[in-house]
């Protein structure tokens, strides 16, 4: 993953916006009420003048046609808002998507799985509503009461500025709540993240739970995270009711002052604060008719300040998985591409390799050069912690160097080329996963193959006595029931099943065998390498005197790197 794609992503993050023209034509639906609560105020006035009902029906048809109005705009707003909305937590969830998945499962910070999933499914769901409804509210609350006063000012300038005067109280307290909201709503996320990743893990090791009897110790462990989302729910909804309670109180003692201020000045008791020296009935009517109408936008932004903390909290969380971490060679998203033609093993080139894992770290490697020839089969020979795995990872594409290239078979390991050589590649991991399923699906992964094939790849790792005795059996989630020469010896079938592997690269395939076991694995690692270029790390000395050369990795260091050595 480039700089360039990094900052593309943040931009497509960070552009995620609502629909302008949808809050656009809510503001004005809303607006519509007050020509609508004047032609009420004029037609009571009216009627109390005397006016014959005959002509009412102009004023009766308009009231009814602004009515209609202001539902269609109101209704089409709302689908022109969820519409763009939808349409922007698909972006939001393919982009952050895409970079989980260019980001390399060595990366330490990568999510957990469960995390993952919970935050692209149900977690996300929660942008829906903040950018669909709270949104446009916010610019109601800009706009509407803004134009009501100045409706409300026409008439009366004491009830506008007891209007002005008890709105400003409401965001200052619900600005308040809310800091404390989206702590509550962030603290929430996490909490569902957890679980999840919880319920995933254990899923995966229910073999092994119920061969311990420890089922109903991960129930009791599950129902006390249960109980903390719970309380985390409660807090938030809790925080929720509050912002509720404090709009309400403000806002219906300035519905309730505008009303104790026109009945007096309508009763002769307050003689003062209209421009025409008394109001009449009707315009009396129209200002106590927008009053509530000043504090709907907030009202409703009250109820939505509860999808506006958890549609950020989810936000940060999206736009958290989308920052750069160790990315990942090639792009897994794209479409395969055809094998590149070869009649040898790869041979393989680091030029000018400068690597650290993070920014602020002194560099593992500074300007690494470092070639293996075609089918060689080359030693990485060193300590726990020398950088052997790292450097395999880096040959397999999946970690990138800060600056360099790798080549194989003189092609830089980037963009289509990285996902053939890996397509052309076998890793065999110090701890191969085994999937719940048999142990034939385990070595198919699913690959298209016939029987002969597969018998040969048993025979050839020397797993046919077990898979006589196992059959068709189903192996638990990580390959309990198997010994871990065993679980190597699968890995290695893997490879055997496809005889196209012609670069291998294995991880400290003897560490935790008996030497016994070591010295056989090493036996058939070495009749599989017939042909193809084996890089192994190890720091067993036997299995790196019979490769064809041995790398000392202390020699591969930095210099700053040695000095600490």
């Amino acid at each position: 993953m480039t700089d360039q794609t990094n900052g593309e992503r943040q931009a497509t993050l960070s552009s995620i916006t609502v629909s302008k023209r949808g809050a656009w034509l809510q503001v004005l639906a809303a607006l519509i009420w007050i020509p609508q609560a004047a032609i009420i105020g004029f037609a009571v006035q009216n009627m109390l003048d005397g006016t014959p009902l005959s002509r009412w029906w102009t004023w009766l048809l308009l009231f009814v046609a602004l009515g209609l109005m202001r539902g269609f705009l109101d209704t089409w707003g709302q689908r022109l808002c969820f519409k763009q909305a939808r349409a922007s937590l698909s972006v939001l969830r393919d982009t952050s998507l895409r970079a989980l998945l260019h980001r390399s499962p060595l990366d330490k910070n990568r999510p957990a799985s469960g995390q993952a999933a919970s935050l692209l499914t149900e977690q996300a769901e929660s942008i829906l509503p903040y950018l669909s409804k709270f949104q446009p509210i916010r610019l109601r609350v800009m706009v509407v009461p803004l134009a009501i006063a100045c409706a409300v000012l026409s008439q009366a300038w004491i009830a506008a500025l007891i209007l002005l005067v008890a709105a400003p109280l409401i965001p200052v307290f619900m600005a308040l709540v809310g800091q404390r909201t989206k702590r509550a709503a962030e603290e929430q996320m996490v909490e569902m993240g957890d679980m999840n990743a919880f319920l995933l893990d254990r899923l995966r090791g229910l073999g092994t739970l119920r061969a311990m009897s420890a089922i109903p110790y991960t129930a009791n462990q599950f129902l006390d995270r249960a109980d903390r989302l719970r309380q985390r729910i409660m807090a938030v909804l809790k925080i929720a009711f509050l912002s509720s309670a404090v709009l309400e109180f403000f806002a219906s003692l300035g519905v309730a002052m505008v009303a104790v201020y026109v009945g007096f000045h309508l009763l002769g008791e307050v003689p003062y604060g209209a421009w025409g020296g008394k109001l009449t009935l009707g315009q009396g009517l129209f200002v106590l008719m927008l009053a509530p109408a000043f504090f709907e936008p907030l009202r409703e932004l009250s109820t939505a300040w509860h999808d506006r903390a958890s549609g950020q909290a989810a936000l940060t969380g999206l736009q958290d998985m989308s920052r750069s971490g160790l990315p990942l060679q090639g792009d897994p998203l794209a479409s395969p591409q055809p094998p590149l033609p070869r009649a040898s093993p790869p041979a393989i080139a680091l030029q000018q390799i400068r690597f650290s894992y993070q920014d602020n770290t002194p560099l593992l490697w500074d300007q690494l050069d470092l070639s293996i020839q075609a089918g060689e089969k080359v030693a990485l020979f060193g300590p726990s912690g020398s950088g052997k795995s790292t450097l395999l990872a880096l040959l397999a594409g999946l970690i990138q160097p800060l600056s360099g290239t790798v080549r194989v078979d003189g092609e830089p390991l980037q963009g289509a080329h990285a996902d053939q050589i890996r397509r052309r590649s076998a890793w065999l991991a110090q701890q191969p996963h085994i999937f719940h399923g048999s142990l034939t699906d385990n070595i198919g992964l699913g690959r298209s193959h016939d029987e002969a094939a597969l018998n040969r790849a048993l025979l050839q790792a020397r797993l046919d006595a077990v898979h006589a005795l196992h059959g068709d059996q189903l192996l638990a989630e990580g390959g309990q029931g198997i010994s871990g020469g065993e679980k190597l010896r699968l890995a290695l079938a893997r490879a055997w099943l496809d005889p196209s592997k012609d670069l291998i690269l294995v991880d400290e395939p003897t560490a935790h065998l008996d030497t016994g076991t070591a010295q056989d694995l090493t036996e058939q690692l070495l009749r599989f390498a017939q042909g193809r270029t084996v890089i192994v790390a190890t720091h067993d000395t036997h299995l790196a005197r019979k490769m064809d050369r041995i790398i000392l990795m202390s020699d591969l260091l930095s210099p700053s790197q040695q000095e600490q050595a």
